[in-house]
């Protein structure tokens, strides 16, 4: 068995034996770009990517082609054009084995460098920009595995092997709370409070240190209080737990969330202690749910329940309760930017979803991430099935959120008549419904069409209106689109001091709570990046753009990376435009085509 390892300084090995590495950094960039690489590339693009600077660009990618086979001791492969990354079924990579879900997460506990450690090509600063991506990507993939691995062990009750990942995954992203709150929360569970509560001050103090911002409540309560813990003394028998069950979803949905959690605890414990596993499974997808949802700041403990609730499924054969826990959980990871676990939860959900309602819920979680992502045109195609299927089934609220993305997707890609009209639809769906909770979101996109189109008025009431609301329902993502929007209002109207003021109060929004959309957060550093360099404050925008492409790269957010690079255009890097050609290659929006037009013209004048 032939092992190529990428993660750490890369290395060949034969039977867990190292062999002879191919000569020069080349070929192993050649190689790895060739197995990340979305689809296999052409020659050209290799040779002008790779060895622009040699005489013979396309003589020095065949040499290096047959030096990689040498060293793979394989004469039949990294051939054709565009060059197939098949090397046959006795080669793995070691990044495909430990990002693999079913894989044995052991080696994870062993990784500590980045993807090709110690790997820099000067000479090809186009290449240079995609390895940086890609570094930020992996480093998210393997954090997200790490994550996975240390819930799915607490779940199961063996709380004491999941400190290991937790604790790998604070030291690999110590700057998310949430990775602090798992590892309290294993600690705890594995009976070590004293160290649970140091955990907790060690957090606390990283956050305030590097962040700026105090830790949620959440993460000192993670110490003390576990997902069947009820804040009151239970009730009695199954009747009872059905009853708090029940109890606690109308009060979730009344917004009267305290009270709502404190039933569906009860509910937990109580099903807990009568020993009916089916309802113990379905009270923990609704205590997760909520959790996930109606409380801000709670999704570590939420994710903690659901994963139980999935283990009780499997054993009960609960097929609903575990459709509605598999997408609860890929929509925490589309929320986090945590693409690859997004699409294993999703992928579970969608082989048991039987029920239009089932389908049109998980179509709009799929239509979410693709359309973060960057692919238009299978977020339309999802986004689409999922208003069709909900209003079908008559489930009006969905509907409302999956024509609120439809806009969204619209609109990022200035299709603005089509943006209005679907999200005049949404608004009249969530009025219908009375679902004040989420009117600031479709609110907001109206407003932003209304600015885009001259309306300052009308901007002005949408956007306030938007803000005013959020900060009533303490949703930070709310607050931080409304904000994003009152300074780009105020950039519009002339006043930059009150534009960046509004921008920074976005980004302190954004961030403000551990369970945050990171697509929100981008969006936002999107807009107070391109309001400095339109006021000319390139002191300001230079660390926002570094941040925003840090952020884009490390969450898959593939559009908001290419725009980050155009702005690092306008700030005077010379090679940027040609990277975020590179890196745009497989978006399909028009808006991006014109900023590319716009970044040309500058660089001609």
């Amino acid at each position: 068995m032939l092992t190529i390892r990428l993660l750490g300084p890369p290395a060949i090995e034969r039977d867990g034996q190292p062999v002879r590495s191919p000569r020069g950094r080349k070929a192993w960039a050649l190689l790895s770009y060739l197995l990340l690489a979305e689809r296999p590339p052409s020659r050209r693009h290799l040779a002008e990517l790779l060895f622009g600077d040699a005489d013979d660009p396309l003589g020095a990618l065949r040499w290096t082609l047959a030096e990689l086979r040498r060293a793979l001791g394989k004469r039949d492969v990294l051939s054709g054009d565009p060059i197939s990354p098949n090397l046959g079924d006795d080669v793995v990579v070691d990044l495909e084995q430990i990002t693999r879900e079913r894989a044995d997460p052991t080696p994870l506990l062993d990784i500590g460098g980045e993807l090709l450690e110690g790997v820099h090509l000067t000479s090809s600063l186009e290449f240079e920009s995609w390895l940086l991506v890609e570094r930020h990507r992996v480093s998210a993939q393997v954090e997200a595995r790490l994550r996975q691995t240390a819930v799915a062990l607490l779940a199961g009750g063996r709380a004491t092997d999941a400190v290991q990942y937790a604790s790998r995954a604070v030291t690999r992203n110590p700057l998310e709370e949430g990775n602090h709150e798992l590892l309290v929360r294993s600690l705890a569970a594995a009976g070590d409070r004293t160290a649970a509560l140091r955990q907790v001050a060690v957090g606390e103090d990283i956050l305030r240190r590097e962040l700026g911002v105090d830790a949620s409540p959440a993460l000192r309560e993670a110490a003390h209080v576990g997902t069947g813990s009820p804040m009151a003394p239970p009730l009695s028998g199954r009747a009872a737990a059905s009853s708090q069950l029940d109890a606690g979803r109308a009060a979730i949905v009344a917004g009267a969330v305290d009270a709502g959690l404190q039933c569906l605890r009860r509910a937990v414990a109580e099903a807990a202690r009568c020993r009916d596993a089916a309802l113990q499974g379905r009270a923990l997808v609704a205590l997760g749910g909520a959790l996930i949802h109606a409380a801000r700041g709670r999704d570590e403990e939420g994710i903690v329940a659901i994963h139980e609730a999935i283990q009780l499924a499997s054993r009960t054969g609960d097929r609903a309760t575990a459709v509605t826990a598999h997408r609860e959980l890929a929509f925490v990871e589309v929320q986090a930017g945590r693409r690859k676990t997004a699409e294993v939860w999703l992928a579970k959900a969608q082989a048991l979803a039987e029920t239009d309602q089932e389908c049109a819920a998980l179509l709009a979680v799929r239509g979410k991430n693709a359309s973060d992502v960057g692919d238009y045109p299978l977020a339309f195609e999802l986004l689409n099935e999922s208003v069709e299927r909900s209003g079908r089934c008559g489930d009006h609220r969905q509907q409302a959120w999956s024509l609120s993305m439809v806009a969204r997707a619209h609109l990022l890609r200035a299709e603005r008549s089509q943006a209005a009209a679907a999200l005049a639809r949404s608004l009249e769906r969530v009025y219908e419904q009375r679902w004040m909770a989420f009117l600031p979101w479709p609110q907001t996109l109206r407003a932003e069409l209304d600015l885009f189109g001259g309306d300052l008025e009308a901007a002005t009431d949408g956007f306030e209106q938007a803000w005013e609301l959020a900060c009533q329902l303490n949703d930070s993502c709310w607050e931080g689109m409304a904000a994003r929007g009152l300074g780009l209002l105020s950039a519009a109207k002339g006043d930059y001091p009150a534009a960046r003021k509004w921008q920074e109060e976005a980004s302190f929004r954004c961030i403000r709570v551990p369970d945050r959309y990171q697509w929100v957060h981008g969006y936002a550093m999107d807009a107070a990046v391109g309001t400095a360099l339109d006021h000319g404050d390139h002191d300001r925008a230079r660390p926002l753009v570094e941040n925003m492409a840090a952020l884009a790269a490390r969450c898959d957010m593939r559009e908001l990376v290419v725009r980050a690079h155009l702005y690092r255009a306008r700030l005077g890097d010379q090679n940027a435009l040609a990277a975020a050609r590179l890196l745009s290659a497989d978006i399909d929006n028009p808006a991006l085509a014109h900023l590319f037009h716009e970044s040309a013209m500058r660089q001609k004048q």
